[in-house]
């Protein structure tokens, strides 16, 4: 039985989705007014691996993400290029899906557009104020926060703080609670910035923000659905107004039974953002680093917790990498090789199965990664000590390489090819590392400075030594 840290509830509860197998998930996706951040991958990357993982279980997902592809921002750098906003943001969805297919991104099962939903939006706002939850005043019609008394049972407060996404809580004296949000913004009088605007039965104008995801969910899973994703800084105020938009709409409780938020990452303990200006393009990592070694990093720390970006994880992650590689081309040069072709070994089997059962406790355990990650590096490490001992054969080998699947498939961290290391080289890192192992830190050292002589450069790291070819070179 999966479990999952709810985030409305606060604990640990079973996953049960609504209609047995078949779940319905909808994960917060972009705005696209620019190229998407590393914290905006690393979430995209979470959610990526709990879909597979799901599917991996053997659950039927439908997997939704939204594109926010009208919005204040997108209208304001329109305007900067002097392009259509439409045809501006229509520019930066290209560059989304090229840089999440970069980064591995396969489990998606459909990417909505809001504008490709205005009527659904419509509807619902109609609904809200046929039912006395919304409000016309100046500048559009708004949310009457205060006829839904559980607001901020996701949250838990009610009121923003510096942590959260931008509010797009529109500020006006006319509101009748400081916390009503915009659902349908009136059409500027003079069509300034070239705003985008249709047809409704209350005035012109475009959609709110908050508006546009519950529209999309409940024209594709209905009222209510199984899983809800985003980053912390969605918990309020947006999907706050989600809960409550739904809810008061429809009728029906709960709008979705289990939220899951995603951590920060973070840089010098701030959140990375471009408010805050300290952030670095997922297309920049990418061009220095595969997706996989991206996605071991990403991985590396569990969805929920924050994630200090640096270079020196990255390397980490990158080491990583190279250990499994190494580890997969031993594997199938013994699998094609090894004269014990025929014989099988019990223990080397129970083993593989052992740890094997172990990763799926960890992910069964609210998708635990780094737990799981650990224990692929054990599997390969038993893996190398039964390869010293010649004790493999093909039989082993293939249970081996079936027990990376779940590594392969779910959470992408196998790579396809990596770039071949120098075979004298990479045996003087293999003796360096014995003699730091035996304490022989004088020779190590003797062997570092070797290494380096010819042109290559060796950091140590959590898995195992890191050899690179120097910048000079």
């Amino acid at each position: 039985m999966i479990r999952i840290h709810n985030t409305l509830t606060g604990h640990l509860e079973d996953f049960k989705p609504m209609h047995d197998r078949t779940v319905h998930m909808f994960v917060c996706g972009p705005t696209v007014y620019d190229l998407i951040h590393i914290g905006n991958a690393r979430t995209f990357v979470a959610f990526d691996m709990v879909a597979k993982y799901l599917r991996y279980r053997g659950y039927d997902v439908t997997y939704i993400q939204n594109i926010t592809d009208i919005e204040n921002r997108i209208i304001d750098r329109a305007a900067q290029t002097k392009e259509d906003p439409l045809a501006y943001a229509r520019r930066f969805e290209e560059e989304f899906y090229k840089d999440a297919s970069a980064l591995g991104i396969s489990s998606i099962t459909q990417y909505v557009r809001a504008t490709d939903h205005i009527d659904a939006i419509i509807h619902q706002v109609q609904r809200l104020l046929d039912t006395g939850h919304a409000y016309q005043i100046g500048d559009g019609i708004y949310f009457d926060t205060s006829t839904f008394p559980d607001y901020g049972k996701l949250s838990g407060r009610t009121t923003v703080q510096a942590d959260d996404a931008v509010s797009r809580i529109d500020e006006n004296p006319e509101k009748r609670n400081p916390g009503d949000f915009v659902l349908w913004k009136r059409a500027l009088p003079d069509g300034g910035s070239r705003e985008p605007t249709w047809d409704s039965p209350w005035f012109k104008g475009r959609p709110g923000w908050h508006i546009e995801d519950t529209a999309i969910t409940e024209t594709f899973f209905g009222p209510q659905y199984d899983l809800h994703g985003g980053g912390r800084d969605l918990i309020f105020p947006h999907h706050e107004a989600e809960i409550a938009q739904q809810e008061s709409a429809a009728g029906k409780k709960p709008f979705v039974r289990f939220w899951l938020h995603a951590g920060f990452l973070v840089t010098n303990k701030e959140k990375m953002g471009k408010s805050l200006g300290n952030f670095t393009y997922a297309r920049d990592i990418l061009a220095n680093y595969p997706k996989e070694t991206v996605r071991l990093y990403f991985l590396g720390a569990h969805l929920r917790s924050p994630l200090e970006f640096s270079e020196d994880g990255l390397h980490q992650a990158e080491a990583g990498i190279m250990r499994i590689a190494e580890f997969l081309e031993r594997l199938r040069f013994y699998e094609e090789t090894n004269p014990l072709a025929h014989r099988t070994d019990r223990q080397i089997a129970e083993e593989i199965a052992h740890i094997h059962d172990r990763v799926l406790e960890a992910m069964d355990d609210d998708f635990n990664a780094p737990k799981a990650i650990g224990l692929l590096f054990d599997l390969i490490r038993m893996g190398n000590q039964y390869l010293d001992a010649n004790m493999i054969d093909m039989h082993s080998a293939a249970r081996l390489l079936n027990a990376l699947d779940l590594f392969d498939h779910v959470m992408g961290i196998i790579p396809k090819k990596t770039a071949a290391l120098n075979h004298e080289i990479q045996e003087l890192a293999n003796q360096r590392e014995q003699a730091r192992k035996k304490g022989d830190f004088t020779r190590a050292d003797t062997l570092r400075d070797e290494i380096q002589k010819r042109g290559w450069h060796i950091d140590d790291t959590p898995y195992g030594p890191l050899v690179k070819k120097s910048k000079q070179q």
